[in-house]
């Protein structure tokens, strides 16, 4: 073959140079024509189509890969805030973690029955992404964690876990959390939750109690009886309020002498009924009108709210003087009511923000909450205003006296259950509305050991 035209195809080929080929140098306009012959720039332009490539290829991967997971796959977000985010954390800890190389430290407590407190260490899924099977399915769990967000209503930081799998549907998530709903209500079985405010929200205060038993609680005959089925009667007749446009609610006010069982006999009720119970106090420095509307209303499903000594909580009378106060010109008096004023003055806490129309409008006002179950308790029905506690606001009202001979003998049958006699004979001995419940109580613990003593030293009792 001739040089020369093996030269020309070398040249058709190249430009000699090591820059582009003539063939795409013919569609290149003449004058920039130079700038391609460069070597040192064609490689450089071979660089960069090289890289767009792979750029165009990992958008369209990525792209892929999110269209892909918009449609072949479900998730489902549980943030700390939400109460099944707790659940699906002790379901995660039941789970087999032998693949789990991160884990966190998860202390639960466990009360027996003696009273004592037993504490266990379960390991949960750290934060990060995790994989667990369920049903046969591959789930994929993202514990996350926020740095500089607190959560207000535990004080931690805010966390949330992302559940990620295969599919079209969100049933499994829906099984899953049920699942995990039903194995926290099995653990919480039997036992009486107890909620305290703070701030806006509620906490868990404690550990479950073990529900007490309605009989345990002996208030004179048919009190007991007649409020339980007010409380059960009000619960399953929601749809009779809503036909009647009547407000959904049910306020209850126990009153009488301290120790009388008033507390504890509400405990009990709630533990009858399977409720919790919400301990709100008004004299608190955080409770403001718009912090006790927001109370009530956020208050856990199926829950007593529960406003202990409600005189002492509150000036409830808005003239500053309670109903049976009288007015007193002797010097003595005067004297010693300025001694209790500085008393009073030297343990003063720091006054609560909540006004009595604040009050008054959140317990039955345009933005009062429906569902609720309200009991309130004193030692002093005297002090209370009657705007306060009239039908509306309260709708039963139920003294808890002294211990009549009815409750005198039910408790003695309670310690000793077998002396039927000396139950009726003690009875007789103890003049009725002369002692409290818990000093019976006491008492009665006293001689646990000795119904005869019991009998036998009631002097003891009556003086006390």
């Amino acid at each position: 073959m001739d040089p020369n035209n093996i030269g020309n195809i070398s040249r058709g080929r190249s430009n000699g140079n090591g820059g582009l080929p003539q063939s795409i140098l013919k569609y290149i306009p003449e004058p920039i024509q130079p700038i391609f012959e460069n070597p040192f720039f064609a490689a450089g332009f071979g660089l960069i189509g090289v890289g767009s490539a792979m750029a165009l290829v990992r958008k369209g991967f990525q792209t892929s890969m999110v269209q892909a997971r918009r449609y072949f796959f479900v998730s489902v977000e549980i943030p700390s805030k939400d109460k099944s985010y707790h659940w699906l954390m002790e379901w995660l800890a039941t789970k087999k973690t032998r693949n789990t190389r991160h884990v966190s430290v998860e202390t639960t407590f466990h009360q027996n029955e003696g009273g004592d407190i037993s504490s266990r260490i379960s390991f949960v899924p750290s934060v990060g992404t995790h994989v667990v099977m369920y049903r046969g399915r591959i789930i994929k769990v993202d514990r996350h964690r926020e740095k500089n967000v607190v959560d207000m209503s535990s004080g931690n930081l805010w966390e949330s876990i992302t559940l990620t799998t295969l599919g079209f549907k969100r049933d499994i998530f829906q099984r899953l959390l049920e699942e995990a709903r039903v194995m926290a209500a099995g653990k919480e079985e039997g036992r009486t939750i107890i909620y305290t405010s703070a701030g806006t929200e509620w906490r868990r205060f404690g550990h479950p109690r073990k529900r007490r038993p309605i009989d345990s609680v002996i208030l004179d005959r048919g009190v007991a009886a007649r409020l339980v089925d007010d409380v059960r009667r009000f619960l399953s007749n929601a749809n009779w309020y809503t036909e009647r446009g009547i407000p959904y609610r049910r306020g209850y006010l126990l009153y009488g002498p301290p120790g009388t069982g008033k507390s504890s006999f509400i405990t009990a009720l709630a533990g009858e009924l399977q409720l919790s119970i919400c301990i709100l106090n008004l004299a608190g420095k955080n409770i403001s009108d718009n912090t006790l509307n927001q109370l009530l209303a956020s208050a856990p499903q199926r829950s007593i709210i529960l406003l202990e000594d409600i005189d002492a909580a509150i000036h409830t009378n808005p003239n500053g003087s309670s109903a049976s106060s009288t007015t007193s010109t002797s010097s003595d008096s005067k004297e010693q009511t300025k001694q209790q004023q500085q008393i009073s003055n030297q343990y003063q806490y720091q006054p609560s923000q909540l006004t009595w129309s604040g009050l008054l409008n959140a317990l039955d006002g345009v933005a009062a909450s429906e569902g609720r179950i309200l009991f309130m308790t004193t030692n002093h029905l005297e002090k209370l205003d009657r705007v306060l506690i009239r039908p509306g606001r309260v709708d039963t009202i139920e003294q808890i006296g002294m211990a009549t001979g009815y409750q005198v003998e039910k408790m003695f049958l309670k310690f000793f259950p077998t002396e039927m006699t000396m139950a009726n004979e003690f009875r007789m001995k103890v003049p009725s509305d002369s002692v409290s419940p818990a000093a019976l109580q006491g008492y009665f613990m006293q001689y646990s050991h000795d119904p005869k003593e019991a009998l036998n030293n009631y002097q003891q009792l009556i003086k006390q």
